[in-house]
């Protein structure tokens, strides 16, 4: 059941300097996720203690290329995203060694 609320992590460079300066981590989740089940599933997929939950629904995006055949038109899914804040100590570390 946690695997399927928790669909991936967001790794940009504004996520990882959320990470470093707030504590706070972002996922991509299901669109009927409410925060309780996020917040259960963080804890329990990454055995760490979250202060808070922050979700948003991010918009559907028009999208165009030029290619060979001419210009195409396309759409990004919409998504939910959730902003996960840990407790003082607490952090998730997506890449171990590497």
């Amino acid at each position: 059941m946690t695997t399927q609320i928790i669909q991936k992590p967001v790794i940009t460079e504004k996520s990882q300097e959320l990470s470093t300066g707030r504590n706070q981590f972002t996922f991509v989740v299901q669109k009927t996720a409410n925060k309780y089940q996020i917040r259960t599933a963080v804890e329990s997929m990454f055995d760490v203690k979250v202060a808070s939950v922050n979700t948003m629904r991010m918009p559907a995006k028009l999208k165009s290329r030029f290619t060979k055949r001419g210009l195409q038109h396309g759409r990004r899914n919409a998504f939910k995203k959730a902003i996960i804040t840990l407790r003082d100590g607490e952090t998730i570390d997506f890449f171990g060694e590497l």
